[in-house]
């Protein structure tokens, strides 16, 4: 353990400790008669000059943001969306980029009491027409570059459009940005309780149709306490989430979670890219990073020469998003010199399970950690029976003894996941002797081959140790002798080339790295992998396709 891990409070004690009392205590508000997300996010934190915002266009212009100006700007956003007809309950979807007006926006939406759905930029029409038929959203906010898409939805919602210069402003939209300037900065914050909403998010998708997740006041607490015991979080630190806010992780804790805490975030509006990140953590000195760890492998792509300049500049680094491999970890200890800890959760729960950087606990690569204080984290089989140590089942939560747990249901929808006190994640997990959890795959990507349950992110990260895969994804493909077997789709780093020669050499470094039985017996090497607007790695698709190739003819 390190000297500044020794200072942390230690996890067993933050267990026991732990009461949603004090939670509560940290609001202005109190959730059982009257609170306000814009007064927890921004007006409380007012009135001291508070840095709230640092926001770097694409053209690579930095704009700094009190939360006095946030304030400002959300209550002249507030006096728009009511104008527009948005009362308290009502839904204002998002579709724009990391620029301040989003802040704004979403800030001007909880101020007014009504609710938040982000729609991802990256989003084509038939996905944007879904989620706004899910919510019923009275008014979309978008710019030019989007606006388009918005042409192709039936029977859309009101539309603000924020120009920018020489823009024409479309044929009865809202020019959102004049409509600011002529508004009044005053605006009374509608109070509601800590069971109506403020956010309504979508699933991934990763294995259907999404479904809408509601998201209550009460949530808030849940964000909270991710931010200062999982990633840390302190007022000297320069907080840097590149998650894009038109999903869960970056709109929970890039935006909410951060000014919550009355700390400042970090918007960068351009293309995500290892120059552009280095740039950044060096410009404003960020201490701490959050992001994916799709994204943390296209760091490592790029080699140990581009980080160098920033290698020791990072105090931490947390990822969420899909487990983490640990030649991530190796990786950035060595070249970043910095420790990146795996944290895990859901769009549905907020994350549950984390290897904490504000709380002291070991760390074991390829371990997801520990439940975060607040939640009691079980693994259960399929009867519903609670499983001990190194017994495989399905991560759930244990709703009575989950005080931070907030997510009852989807939207309009069955909640099957949900049954007997239980919420089942349909993650395949294991607890470790020490209380910890490792995570083995979906329960619908878990490999059954010869008898031997085979998870796809143990074989993925012993594929990408090899200094030839930048990427990796692993399915079970039908087999009339063993069941399945494993089956590693490869995204090259760009000096090697597909061989036969280079898939048994990759095979081999799995079967040693690894375990005899879950090496790749089939590799094909791809250009890319499907995944979902998040970055999630969509297997289930690589395993549709192959078995639909082996189906007799």
């Amino acid at each position: 353990m390190t000297e500044a891990a020794s200072r942390l409070p230690r996890y067993e004690d933050a267990v026991r400790r732990f009461r949603i009392e004090d939670e509560i205590a940290r609001l202005d508000g109190d959730p059982a008669t009257a609170i306000n997300a814009y007064v927890e996010c921004c007006g409380r934190h007012t009135g001291g000059n508070r840095l709230a915002l640092r926001a770097i266009s694409a053209g690579g212009e930095l704009r700094e943001f009190t939360f006095d100006d946030l304030a400002d700007m959300s209550g002249r956003a507030g006096n728009v969306l009511k104008d527009a007809g948005v009362r308290p309950g009502d839904m204002v979807a998002g579709l724009l980029p990391r620029i301040p007006e989003l802040v704004a926006l979403i800030l001007g939406v909880w101020r007014v009491g009504a609710i938040y759905q982000p729609l991802f930029t990256a989003f084509g029409p038939k996905a944007i027409e879904h989620r706004l038929k899910t919510s019923g959203a009275k008014l979309v906010v978008t710019n030019p570059a989007n606006r388009g898409k918005l042409d192709e939805i039936e029977n859309r919602p009101r539309v603000a459009t924020i120009l920018g210069a020489g823009d024409a402003l479309p044929a009865g939209d809202i020019d959102f940005r004049a409509a600011l300037a002529g508004a009044s900065p005053d605006c009374a914050p509608v109070m509601r309780k800590g069971s109506d909403l403020f956010m309504m998010m979508s699933t991934s998708g990763t294995t259907g149709f999404p479904k809408g997740v509601p998201v209550p006041l009460n949530a808030l607490m849940a964000f909270g306490a991710y931010m200062r015991d999982a990633v840390g979080l302190t007022a000297d630190d320069v907080f840097w989430n590149i998650a894009d806010p038109g999903w869960a992780y970056g709109l929970y804790y890039g935006i909410t979670g951060p000014l919550l805490l009355g700390i400042a975030t970090t918007f960068h509006e351009g293309a995500f890219n290892a120059k552009s990140t280095y740039d950044t953590i060096e410009r404003l000195g960020v201490t701490s990073l959050a992001g994916s760890p799709t994204a943390f492998r296209l760091l490592m792509a790029e080699g140990a020469a581009p980080a160098a300049r920033v290698k020791g500049r990072l105090r931490v680094v947390s990822s969420a998003g899909e487990p983490l491999n640990p030649e991530v970890i190796r990786w950035f200890e060595a070249n970043l010199a910095v420790p990146i800890h795996d944290h895990y959760g859901q769009t549905e729960n907020g994350m549950m399970v984390n290897n904490h950087h504000g709380l002291s606990h070991a760390v074991r690569a390829g371990s997801a950690g520990f439940a975060m204080p607040g939640y009691r984290i079980v693994v259960l089989d399929d009867a519903g029976k609670e499983l001990g140590p190194n017994q495989p089942g399905i991560l759930s939560v244990d709703i009575a003894k989950s005080p931070l747990r907030w997510f009852d249901g989807y939207h309009q929808s069955e909640t099957p996941a949900i049954s007997g006190g239980y919420y089942r994640t349909g993650d395949t997990v294991e607890f470790e002797p020490d209380g910890s959890i490792s995570f083995i795959g979906r329960s619908d990507d878990v490999i059954t081959s010869s008898g031997y349950r085979i998870g796809p992110f143990d074989v993925e990260s012993a594929l990408i140790e090899h200094p030839a895969v930048n990427e990796a994804a692993v399915v079970g493909v039908p087999d009339p002798q063993r069941t399945e077997i494993v089956k590693a789709f490869v995204v090259l780093a760009p000096s090697f080339q597909g061989s036969e020669v280079l898939a048994e050499e990759l095979a081999r470094h799995v079967r040693k790295r690894l375990s005899a039985h879950a090496y790749p017996r089939e590799i094909e090497f791809v250009k890319e992998l499907p995944k979902t607007p998040s970055g999630k790695i969509q297997r289930f698709l690589l395993r549709k396709a192959e078995v639909e190739k082996r189906k007799p003819a």
